[in-house]
């Protein structure tokens, strides 16, 4: 069977440091193709995958910013909607914008909605709750004006993250360094225990990083490493005491939590958005209500035990789950579907 997964232009797929909705259109391409599917991903021109590649551009807009953001969006959406009836099924990672195609072409699309950017987009979401098969990737995340088909916890490779017995003496912020992370908030809670403070991420607020949060990097007890590719990502993450997640929004899912857990690393977070659904509390970390609780939680963390992370994260947040699910509602979908697109095997 032949599927198309869109994925956005904004980084390469999979990315090199940032691109959590390229990561798991990756994933998810990846992982079909390991299971035999012929998959088409579309995405940009350097990204890298087992199946076939089709593109409008070289590089993402935010990679090369001689680009036009929309342009890029538009040039790319309608090359895959132009070639539509080839594939059984499409795959949509690129939030609301392919839907607007949806009602001209006869394959079925499959939208996992990556969170919302905000509710002025729920719209065009609602117009085609009749044709769309929705996907939240968190129970907190749904729209009750809209229909689901499921909800799919995305989902990492194992194998890309060691497991890590015996952590060093730090605690990790892994994120974008912007009020809804948290990072000010990670600070004090380092600065209240006493614990050296790791910091990596890509700086997306620049007054909030520059008044908030770099007059506090000491280079000693508060350091910041920057964005951090892959391989320096698992060895953070693996080696840290703890992962410190205060989010102050309502967040869809948490990427660097499950990908903490997978090393074994437990998870510290404020209790808001998905963070109920992705972490044990007591089990595989702890849920707070603020910087002083979460810094009373980091006293508690010789309680948990570091394997049950990493079986914990396996059995809800593995690469091969999430393509089993994702498996699981093409074929409801299509049984749904009673005209088929031409030339889709």
């Amino acid at each position: 069977m032949k599927i198309a997964v869109l994925s956005p232009v904004a980084w390469r797929t999979p990315p090199v440091h940032y691109g959590p909705w390229e990561q798991m259109a990756s994933n998810i391409a990846e992982g079909l193709v390991a299971k035999g599917w012929d998959v088409t991903l579309f995405a940009t021109g350097n990204s890298q995958t087992a199946g076939k590649l089709e593109s409008i551009c070289e590089s993402g807009y935010e990679e090369d910013r001689s680009q036009d953001a929309k342009v890029l969006e538009c040039l790319h959406i309608s090359h895959l909607m132009e070639q539509a009836d080839q594939f059984a099924i499409i795959h949509n990672h690129f939030d609301f914008l392919p839907l607007t195609y949806s009602g001209l072409i006869r394959t079925p699309m499959v939208t996992t909605i990556h969170g919302f950017s905000s509710p002025r987009i729920i719209p065009v979401y609602k117009k085609y709750n009749d044709t769309g098969h929705y996907v939240s990737i968190s129970n907190s995340d749904r729209s009750p004006q809209l229909r689901y088909a499921a909800t799919v916890y995305n989902g990492i490779d194992p194998s890309g993250f060691g497991y890590v017995e015996t952590p060093e003496d730090y605690l990790l912020f892994f994120g974008r360094i912007h009020p809804d992370k948290g990072a000010r908030d990670a600070i004090d809670i380092a600065r209240q225990t006493g614990h050296r403070l790791l910091m990596a991420g890509i700086v997306q607020d620049e007054a909030y990083f520059r008044e908030k949060v770099e007059p506090l990097i000491d280079g000693e007890q508060v350091r910041f490493v920057g964005h951090a590719g892959p391989e320096q990502r698992n060895r953070l993450l693996g080696n840290a005491k703890a992962l410190l997640h205060p989010i102050h929004f309502e967040e869809p899912f948490g990427l660097s939590v499950a990908e903490a857990m997978m090393c074994g690393t437990p998870v510290i977070a404020f209790n808001r958005g998905s963070m109920p659904e992705l972490i044990g509390h007591e089990k595989t970390g702890f849920l707070a209500k603020n910087t002083a609780e979460a810094a009373a939680f980091v006293g508690q963390l010789h309680a948990i035990r570091r394997e049950q992370c990493r079986e914990w994260a396996i059995s809800r947040f593995s690469m091969q789950k999430m393509v089993d699910d994702y498996v699981k509602v093409y074929e409801k979908v299509l049984l749904q579907t009673t005209i088929l697109p031409r030339n889709n095997l």
